[in-house]
């Protein structure tokens, strides 16, 4: 499973209570997202059996279940009265499900993308953070809170190379300013005005006011670097509030003010992610695997986080009744209600301004988009390095994006 703190909490708890009551035992590999992703790629696709269970997301669950790759869970969760499949967030559901309608993945947590900013830093400088801000109006607030002596970015934003690490907040970005990979025709559009406008903007923004290292910091360093006070914005995965809100894990607890994605041109901008435990076709441990995927994605699980561990830190996003718990309304009162709208308004049909060739806001729905995405963000952290240049980068990207495209356009 990839390393977020949902994760980590998980693997703490197991052994204790899902193992105590069932006596499976579960054994963990916990690695970074890139990490993650490529192992469990290559074990999944080469049918090597390793894995009983592994955390993967909106963007692979519908690729890996027209590949024959995963097992379908909806026949497990419609038999298991208790699990309570109809309680699960819609949005959730269809990103994880198969052209057949079932379900390929069950959701750990679920999330958009929303701008995190420090109330205390913005007081002390008189600001005032609109709901629904645009990226000029980040960019200015940015500008007057950088504050290098004092060791503290205007704002922090992934830098580190990864489809799912810089180009996750990048690509809506180019969303909201009129961008897109492909139009509907699937004619690339890498080194088209609106994508280079909104990448020169996004690279500026972070080589001007942004965190230290940031061609290396990808969602663990800016969750770091902002929960240390070390950055007066973040602009990343709602999930993130749950350990921001945790007095033990953060110094800004109670400080943090949560806003809708910036946008420019689009109405709303936020990302569409689950989390999620899928079962690849390999396992030979199918009902074990099921017993711990209901146990870990169900309420008692919420529950017992909440319990334990603190209401804050619920892996929330992806059932309606997390929503109805009293503690967790009280505790999460900051980012509880936006996370949910932000997840509703989200829309991976339709994400920018232009009709689109494959569903996914801050993904191309296509398997290709994973080495696409890839190499063009090895450019593009490059360009944030000072090493190259947003034009080069994506000059680059325009030429890879044509070879996908041409087997599409066929």
């Amino acid at each position: 499973m990839v390393g977020n703190p949902q994760m980590e909490d998980i693997a703490k708890l197991t052994a204790d209570n899902f193992t105590k009551a069932t006596g499976i035992t579960v054994k963990f590999t916990i690695l970074p997202e890139n990490e993650l992703r490529d192992k469990v790629t290559q074990d999944v696709a080469t049918q090597g059996g390793q894995y009983d269970v592994a955390t993967i997301g909106a963007y692979e669950a519908p690729i890996w279940a027209k590949n024959g790759w995963l097992h379908e869970l909806s026949s497990y969760a419609d038999a298991d009265s208790a699990y309570d499949k109809a309680d699960l967030l819609q949005p959730m559901v269809q990103s994880l499900s198969g052209e057949d309608g079932k379900l390929y993945a069950a959701p750990f947590y679920g999330e958009s993308s929303f701008l995190m900013y420090n109330k205390e830093l913005f007081a002390a400088k008189g600001l005032t953070m609109p709901e629904r801000p645009t990226w000029q109006q980040v960019a200015d607030f940015a500008a007057k809170l950088d504050d290098k002596q004092a060791g503290v970015a205007g704002i922090c934003l992934r830098g580190l190379p990864g489809w799912g690490e810089v180009f996750a907040p990048l690509t809506t970005v180019v969303n909201t300013f009129g961008g897109t990979w492909f139009d509907k025709d699937w004619n690339p559009q890498v080194s088209a005005a609106p994508f280079a406008e909104a990448t020169k903007f996004y690279v500026d923004l972070v080589r001007q006011h942004g965190e230290a290292g940031a061609p290396q910091a990808g969602f663990t360093e800016c969750l770091n670097t902002f929960g240390q006070g070390k950055a007066a914005m973040w602009y990343d995965a709602t999930s993130a509030a749950g350990t921001l809100e945790d007095a033990s894990a953060s110094k800004v607890a109670g400080k943090v003010g949560y806003v809708y994605a910036p946008v420019v041109k689009t109405k709303s901008s936020g990302w569409l992610w689950a989390w999620a435990w899928a079962m690849p076709k390999t396992t030979k441990q199918a009902d074990a695997a099921w017993k711990f995927i209901s146990w870990a994605t169900g309420k008692e699980y919420e529950k017992l986080v909440g319990e334990k561990l603190g209401w804050s830190r619920l892996p929330a996003g992806k059932r309606a009744s997390t929503y109805n718990i009293p503690e967790y309304k009280q505790s999460a009162g900051a980012f509880a209600d936006i996370t949910l709208k932000a997840i509703e308004e989200a829309d991976p049909t339709n994400p920018g301004v232009q009709p689109r060739p494959a569903i996914g806001v801050q993904f191309v729905g296509i398997p290709e988009f994973a080495d696409l995405g890839t190499k063009v963000s090895q450019e593009v952290s490059a360009a944030i390095a000072g090493k190259t240049t947003v034009d080069k980068a994506l000059a680059d990207g325009q030429k890879l994006a044509e070879d996908v495209a041409k087997k599409y356009r066929k």
